[in-house]
């Protein structure tokens, strides 16, 4: 994957996207309305429609010691501790707020203002304690399939969309189970349509290349939806507020 293109002039940062990837943190998918749940699109079979979205799960840190990792961070001189204990360098969301606050777009008062609202929000508070927001399991019945007698149950699992104004970007927090330990935790996605991608010509009606790539800009004109969603990142958990703090902390010295 092509590393992401900085044009201080301009000042504006082209992040590669693949339309081509099955697995991994950005997909394309699909879906005609805003609140159903996306299918991913083999596009370089079936094309591109103007229902296609990307699906992006963000990071905004890097563990240090993943160097290969930390390789696709432009910064990774930076340091920070994490809550995990580790050292991290800043990386995707919180490594382009880095510049667009070196470049005077994103102010101090801006930055310090989302410290303010993250230390009035309580530990209860946080998206992984509320009670609204759990898993749903329903109550399991007997149901019979080619001579098997199966114990039918379905799951539930939360989905917070939220719209930011002015654009066509939003974000999705789906709540899933922890991987590794006992809880739940909240996964933040980027989505935006396809259209906001800068291709070598028009995706719509047309299969993606083999490998092919194609480009999203931040620019002025929607930077502040990146700050938005470091304060959202925020109220996810603990361990996101610590995080996010600290990274502030480190932009800001």
């Amino acid at each position: 994957m092509p590393q992401i293109l900085i044009k201080e002039d301009k000042q504006t940062i082209e992040i590669p996207i693949s339309l081509t990837a099955v697995s991994g943190k950005i997909r394309i998918k699909n879906r005609s309305m805003l609140n159903e749940y996306g299918t991913p699109v083999a596009a370089k079979k079936d094309g591109f429609s103007i229902s296609n979205y990307v699906e992006w799960q963000i990071g905004y840190d890097v563990v240090k010691k993943e160097t290969e990792k930390l390789a696709g961070s432009s910064l990774p001189e930076t340091e920070f501790i994490g809550a995990n204990g580790k050292p991290k360098a800043l990386y995707e969301l919180s490594e382009y707020i880095w510049y667009f606050y070196k470049w005077n777009v994103i102010t101090r008062k801006e930055l310090e203002d989302i410290v303010v609202y993250l230390n009035l929000v309580q530990d209860q508070d946080l998206i992984d304690n509320n009670s609204e927001l759990q898993i749903d399991r329903s109550h399991p019945i007997k149901k019979d399939i080619n001579g098997f007698g199966f114990e039918y149950t379905q799951v539930k699992y939360p989905l917070l969309i939220y719209k930011f104004d002015g654009c066509e970007i939003v974000t999705e927090i789906k709540i899933t189970e922890k991987q590794y330990a006992v809880g739940i935790q909240p996964m933040l996605y980027l989505c935006f349509p396809i259209t906001e991608l800068k291709a070598k010509s028009n995706l719509i009606g047309r299969c993606a290349e083999t490998k092919e790539i194609a480009y999203f800009e931040v620019s002025k004109s929607n930077i502040k939806v990146f700050l938005e969603m470091l304060k959202m990142f925020g109220i996810l958990s603990k361990n996101h507020k610590h995080d996010v703090l600290q990274i502030i902390r480190t932009i800001t010295n």
